[in-house]
């Protein structure tokens, strides 16, 4: 037996040196565990459509007698594989690799620049080259929050910002020039509150939040008001304060001229404040808009910080408030559908977003499920620099907490404990 074998494969070997079928190992499982085991559970085991946790490894390991140590190294294999996702067999940890290699490099090619960005806030007259500079280097920092979070942004994030505010200052430029220079401290005072709030600070979040309102104001740009007031609503919702007034302000902000994908985000947002208060007609009317929106196919150019608004993004919109409104037949099947195309590059959102999944199958009686689904969540979730997908999680396992006498769970809580 190979000491790193995966714990499908080393289970169904096992099994064959017993020259048991998998009907004789659920016997025998039975037997052990004090409770029912079907040949179908044996073969999903061995097959890693489910991997046994803490209190069926026990119950492995006696029924073959072997360590539990030993069988505990194969789930870690396995658990790893997983993470990798299902080409990882092919391209050697392609989600991991591809995660590491985006950060470096735009970490590194932005690195050297920042000091030149620095040694012109000297009293330097600067024109709409620096306004381009400053707005590419922006655009593939934004890149990294596709991947990363925000312990391992947040400094990078900060820097930026803050050379951005210091050349503002101290540099010498046209009016227009300076409107420009405004809304690129706009964009960086919410790439660095979003960093800061992922990571658990949300005082300094809210700082952020508000220092880009006023620039994003100075600079006359309506879409940017808008979403700096939709990010402070966000703040507000996740710190149980309500966002309402301060979403619903940046709808009006944006106003109907906003590009499409803005006002979905805008919506979805002032969706999300309804939802946290209990408010389904709110939640249900901000979302319709949201998706008039998105579906208005209209072509106008939208701002670097809304590409990421789509169809699916607002379907997730759609399954969270509805999770969080408790309504499982509305949520699941948006949540399933939307997400079994998200790619496990977006760990972090992913691993979030999976956790109100997790809610719903719970709301609905789908225990096993739910527990499937938040393993899933602490697979997904692990290394990543956020502590939001951690928090959610054991937000979710205190509501699987009344049924720990069912052994999936246990497995799962006995895991989250560890």
């Amino acid at each position: 037996m190979v000491s790193d074998q995966r714990i499908g494969p080393l289970l169904q070997e096992l099994r064959l040196r017993a020259h048991r079928s998998q009907a004789d190992q659920a016997d025998v499982l039975s037997d052990l565990a004090g409770t029912a085991v079907t040949r179908n559970q044996v073969s999903r085991w061995e097959n890693e459509k489910r991997i046994p946790g803490p209190f069926w490894l026990r119950h492995h390991a006696a029924s073959f007698g072997v360590p539990v140590a030993y069988l505990r190294r194969a789930v870690a294999a396995s658990r790893a594989a997983q993470r990798r996702g299902p080409r990882a067999e092919r391209d050697g940890d392609a989600n991991v690799l591809r995660r590491d290699f985006l950060g470096s490099a735009v970490i590194a090619g932005l690195a050297t620049g920042l000091p030149q960005l620095t040694q012109l806030a000297a009293g330097t007259r600067v024109g709409s080259d620096v306004v381009s500079l400053l707005r590419q280097r922006t655009a593939r920092l934004r890149r990294l929050d596709d991947v990363l979070g925000g312990a391992d942004t947040f400094q990078v994030y900060t820097a930026e910002f803050d050379a951005t505010t210091t050349l503002l200052k101290h540099a010498t430029y046209t009016e227009a020039t300076g409107r420009d220079l405004l809304a690129v401290v706009a964009e960086q005072a919410q790439q660095a509150g979003w960093a800061a709030f992922d990571v658990g600070r949300h005082a300094e979040a809210e700082r952020l939040y508000s220092t880009s309102l006023a620039a994003a104001r100075k600079a006359a740009d309506p879409s940017l008001v808008g979403n700096s007031l939709a990010y402070l609503s966000y703040q507000l919702v996740s710190t149980e304060r309500s966002g309402i007034e301060a979403a619903t302000a940046s709808c009006d902000a944006a106003g109907d001229h906003a590009p499409a994908a803005v006002r979905a985000l805008l919506l979805g947002r002032l969706a999300w404040a309804h939802a946290a208060v209990g408010d389904a007609r709110g939640t249900e009317k901000a979302l319709a808009q949201a998706q008039e929106a998105i579906a208005s196919g209209e072509s106008r150019r939208v701002p670097g910080w809304a590409e990421w608004m789509d169809q699916t993004q607002v379907q997730i919109v759609a399954g969270r408030c509805w999770a969080e409104l408790h309504r499982p037949l509305r949520a699941v099947p948006v949540l399933e559908s939307a997400l079994a195309a998200y790619d496990d590059i977006h760990a972090r959102d992913k691993s979030l977003y999976l956790t109100w999944l997790a809610d719903s199958y719970i709301d609905a009686g789908e225990i096993e499920q739910a527990a499937s689904v938040v393993s899933r969540v602490l697979d997904l979730s692990a290394g990543i620099g956020s502590v939001r997908p951690r928090q959610r999680a054991v937000t979710v396992i205190r509501r699987l907490a009344p049924h720990r006498g069912l052994p999936f769970v246990a497995d799962l809580m006995e895991r989250a404990a560890s």
